[in-house]
């Protein structure tokens, strides 16, 4: 497709389609599996995003009146809209970043089960009554919307980080502008289009597509109250303190490094399963992907040559192809830096099991394609070990035993998620209790809780209180307010000098 043929996509704005005023640039949108441009986007710049807050700002009174049941039943007609157009946005997915169509399907049922849970908001958002906390005085506390709320959001999971945020800041009561990833901009271009056919008041959902103008923009807006983002672990510390400076609410959620602890009592070829799936499922550009097997005692020598295997085994190919298990990278300067981190694994001298780079698929030769990498013998001092590659590269680490692993684990400095494979219900419990991470797998690799329990890492994780959508979303996008009340007739006459007491 030619460059004068690729569309330019446009922003959306107070209920409207626009072009971007004055972008600073336009980037291709490329198909990672072909090379192909799919389309261009624009790097909107200020003004842009002055239009699409002003835009949010306006509409924030009339939709914050909306009951909240009526709220909820614009996203239950949500649901029922992205759940038609379910194939399109897989497709979508898969095309601009590369994922297999399987995974991609999975992705936009996640997307969806984020719009059911937001339904709930009803419930969620409800506050609690108490009368005759002092002298014929009641006492109530509700939930209020934040404002105007944002999120920048990766470039891994098109369809559905969006939507981790958006459906729990709208059913809310808030206003909405999002920021998608400039490498992936088509999935939402396609979500905003059923958006705009709910008829929601204009304003109250923008889209503006940007770089690094729009997200310092963001972060520094007098007129956007909340930011949430995803990313990762040094951009989501500046993006707090940044924010929090500005005086916003901000959840960041950064980066990981998730260990999958295998002991010696675990079924091996179910560990094995697990950590070929976890470890190179959507080529390990997942937040949640396993980059470290910690294997106790003598499991290493079992499992390391079954690991090598499979990892040689792997389909890689466009992810468009129904028997495919892991696609493209998402650029080709990513995978670049992903090879990279393999030669610096060599050169530190971790055991190179299985070397993926200059992988090359028939067909698809200007893909950016690398294999399944694996390491044997790492230790805690190297940076394969110590820093987020984001690619299909796990590192296995030997330990003696289980307080070995789990001392391990609770050193680093990411926290976001772990698994631990076991027959033994007490090291299940131990390790559940003592670990120091947010989310935490038995015998599940990739423990990602679903849309009510709410998404979020500790340590240097996740920078802010509290964790994305959920419960802990609803919490995110409101504001409690507390509301004593007395009535004349039980006022006592003459002023009072003394708090209001129960006496």
């Amino acid at each position: 497709m030619s460059l004068t043929t690729t569309r330019l996509l446009d922003n959306y704005i107070a209920g409207q389609w626009v072009p971007a005023r004055e972008p600073t640039a336009v980037l291709d949108v490329v198909n990672p599996a072909s090379g192909e441009i799919l389309a261009r986007v624009p790097l909107s710049g200020a003004a842009d995003l002055d239009d699409a807050v002003r835009a949010a700002r306006n509409a924030l009174p009339e939709w914050r009146a909306v009951p909240a049941i009526a709220r909820a039943r614009r996203l239950f007609e949500l649901r029922e809209r992205l759940g038609a157009r379910a194939e399109e946005l897989a497709r979508s997915v898969t095309t601009e970043m590369g994922k297999t169509l399987g995974d991609a399907h999975a992705e936009v049922a996640r997307m969806i089960e984020m719009v059911e849970c937001a339904c709930a908001t009803p419930t969620t958002m409800q506050g609690r009554v108490l009368e005759d906390v002092a002298l014929n005085v009641d006492a109530e506390t509700v939930r209020q919307p934040v404002g105007v709320c944002a999120a920048v959001v990766p470039f891994n999971f098109p369809a559905m980080v969006p939507f981790w945020f958006l459906p729990f800041a709208i059913a809310c009561g808030n206003t909405f502008v999002l920021k998608p990833s400039e490498q992936v901009p088509l999935t939402q271009q396609i979500a905003f289009g059923e958006l705009d056919a709910l008829g929601l008041p204009a304003g109250v959902v923008n889209l503006v597509n940007g770089g690094r103008e729009v997200v310092e923009g963001i972060l520094d807006h007098p007129g956007i109250d909340a930011v949430s983002f995803v990313g990762s672990a040094p951009v989501a510390r500046i993006i707090y303190e940044r924010s929090a400076k500005a005086g916003k609410r901000v959840q960041a959620l950064g980066g990981a490094k998730n260990h999958m602890v295998v002991m010696p009592d675990a079924d091996i070829d179910q560990a094995v399963d697990a950590l070929i799936g976890a470890a190179y499922g959507s080529a390990g550009e997942r937040c949640m992907a396993i980059s470290v097997a910690v294997l106790v005692g003598d499991v290493a020598d079992k499992v390391v040559p079954k690991l090598a295997e499979r990892a040689r085994a792997l389909k890689i190919k466009n992810g468009m192809e129904l028997d495919a298990e892991m696609g493209p990278i998402v650029t080709r300067e990513a995978r670049d830096r992903i090879e990279n981190y393999i030669g610096i694994g060599v050169e530190e001298g971790a055991k190179l099991v299985v070397d993926g780079r200059g992988h090359k698929v028939a067909g698809f030769e200007q893909g950016f394609f690398t294999g399944g990498t694996l390491f044997d013998h790492v230790t805690p001092g190297m940076r394969i070990y110590k820093e987020e590659i984001f690619g299909p590269v796990l590192a296995c680490v030997r330990v003696p035993d289980f307080a070995q692993a789990v001392e391990l684990i609770n050193a680093h400095e990411f926290g976001n998620g772990v698994a631990c494979f076991t027959s033994d219900g007490n090291v299940a419990r131990e390790f559940a209790r003592r670990i120091q991470v947010g989310m935490v797998g038995i015998n599940v690799p990739i423990p990602v809780p679903m849309a009510w329990h709410g998404f979020g890492g500790w340590k240097k994780s996740l920078f802010g209180d509290m964790h994305a959508y959920g419960e802990e979303g609803v919490r995110f996008y409101t504001k409690q307010k507390s509301v004593m009340q007395r009535w004349p007739a039980s006022i006592a006459k003459g002023a009072e000098f003394v708090m209001p007491t129960s006496k």
